[in-house]
């Protein structure tokens, strides 16, 4: 590519952004960026035997049950050992929130939230706590940022 194509090519890139920064603003493009970033991201699913990757933008939610945890995604269920705790310090920078003392979900995966239920983009119903549901409520209109816990 010579210099005039990409100088072209940079007004063309300045001419789009301008447009996107008129119509969306600065906090649009952070959003845009970091559903970039998410959807770019890979989960690591280890067990004993295998590893898998699972993208971050699959998972629908996690739950835990003794100390297995299940991973429900577009592609099936996994499981693994460990602490739904250490599971959400990893997930949390990619919209995923605690909504009962066992699950954590993915927000971009929530359709509806009606009293105590959670009814996700796949029709699955989840469970939220009393305790859980002012964060869930405030993440879900998009006043608060997530943070692990």
């Amino acid at each position: 590519m010579n210099r005039q194509q990409e100088h072209g090519l940079d007004k063309t890139l300045q001419t789009h952004l301008n447009q996107f920064l008129s119509q969306y603003g600065e906090s649009g493009l952070k959003e845009a960026l970091h559903q970039y970033v998410c959807l770019q991201q890979d989960y690591i699913c280890k067990t004993k035997n295998t590893t898998i990757r699972i993208k971050s933008s699959d998972i629908y939610y996690l739950e835990i049950k003794g100390h297995t945890i299940h991973i429900h995604t577009n592609h099936g269920t996994y499981k693994k050992y460990g602490s739904l705790s250490h599971e959400l310090k990893l997930l949390s920078r990619y919209h995923f929130i605690k909504c009962s003392q066992s699950c954590i979900v993915s927000l971009e995966k929530i359709r509806t939230i009606q009293n105590n239920d959670i009814i996700l983009t796949n029709d699955k119903i989840l469970h939220m706590s009393r305790n859980c549901a002012p964060k869930v409520l405030m993440a879900i209109s998009g006043k608060e940022n997530i943070q692990p816990p």
